[in-house]
């Protein structure tokens, strides 16, 4: 199949369309670069630098699926334009939406996330769980599902509402808390916590990427999922980090109370199995950084690096 993904050079893409390309797929990969581009050549992959927002520069012609990962990707950056985060994670999603139906595609696979359902008091969140988004990210992902789902009759329509990713990409990202406290323990010898106890679900990016090619593969698996198989709390990852890399673990209070296990049974029950665990995560980095494979670069940071070279 020919397969369009935008953001192509993002921290998931960049480790999706290689696994594309290997299972024989064409791809075609969208993206804006605001933090370069880590793909590397391949005779079936066409990278294209563009606009999401600029409808007039997609091009579906010979496109079977497409597979959205563009937006804003977290809190703060969407919290640092408001307008610039609606107008790429919901107004383009619209627009890619209605220009695939017009185009005759029949797949497509959206990466919504699991901060969609707000702060939940319930011990297993599921999908049958209203949403009720509190950031501006939040709130542009349940709109772009919406927007997804009123295609459902038109093509094969499948959301995907991901845990927090973990794990090394060639575009790295070390915003994020496993990598995050990873990267703490390996350049300060020391992790810093905020609050501690609070539990959050976690995903391999590994196991995130296959689950994309899983639901290509399986168009009849439609609708929503949760994918999220590792509910600990941030100072058991400190902990766990700490195992691996000699550090003092400093935790101080925090004002984010947000404390949830995701629940995965329904995509569990489509066959779909992880193979990695957060530790997985922790030992690829520290590998990788002991061989001057992966350093603290800049880039890695979205916010700093939107603050400064983007807005």
């Amino acid at each position: 199949m020919h397969i369009f993904v935008t953001g192509a050079c993002g921290y998931k893409g960049s480790v999706l369309v290689p696994k594309l390309l290997a299972k024989g797929h064409s791809v075609t990969a969208f993206d804006i670069m605001w933090f370069g581009n880590f793909l590397q050549p391949h005779p079936a992959l066409k990278v294209t630098q563009g606009d999401i927002r600029n409808i007039d520069e997609v091009n579906l012609d010979g496109i079977d699926a497409i597979i959205h990962l563009s937006s804003v990707a977290n809190d703060p950056c969407g919290d640092l334009n408001p307008q610039l985060t609606w107008e790429i994670s919901c107004l383009a999603t619209m627009q890619l939406a209605d220009r695939a139906k017009r185009d005759g595609i029949k797949h497509f696979i959206y990466a919504s996330s699991g901060s969609v359902y707000g702060v939940k008091e319930e011990l297993q969140v599921t999908e049958d769980l209203d949403l009720l988004p509190i950031s501006e990210y939040n709130k542009t992902k349940m709109c772009g599902e919406r927007i997804l789902l009123s295609y459902k009759d038109d093509m094969v329509v499948q959301i995907v509402r991901p845990a927090t990713v973990c794990g090394f990409s060639p575009r790295m990202r070390l915003d994020v808390s496993v990598n995050m406290l990873a990267m703490q323990a390996l350049t300060n010898g020391r992790i810093t916590v905020f609050g501690g106890d609070q539990t959050r679900p976690n995903i391999h990016i590994d196991d995130i990427t296959d689950l994309y090619l899983f639901l290509l593969d399986h168009p009849e698996h439609t609708g929503v999922y949760n994918a999220g198989f590792e509910n600990i709390s941030i100072l058991q990852i400190a902990e766990m980090v700490a195992k691996h890399v000699p550090a003092e673990i400093i935790v101080t209070p925090s004002n984010d109370p947000r404390s949830y296990r995701v629940n995965s049974d329904r995509l569990l029950a489509t066959g779909f199995r992880p193979k990695k665990t957060v530790e997985d995560a922790i030992k690829e980095i520290v590998g990788l950084y002991r061989q001057n494979a992966l350093k603290d670069d800049e880039r890695f940071h979205n916010l700093k690096w939107m603050q400064k070279e983007v807005l």
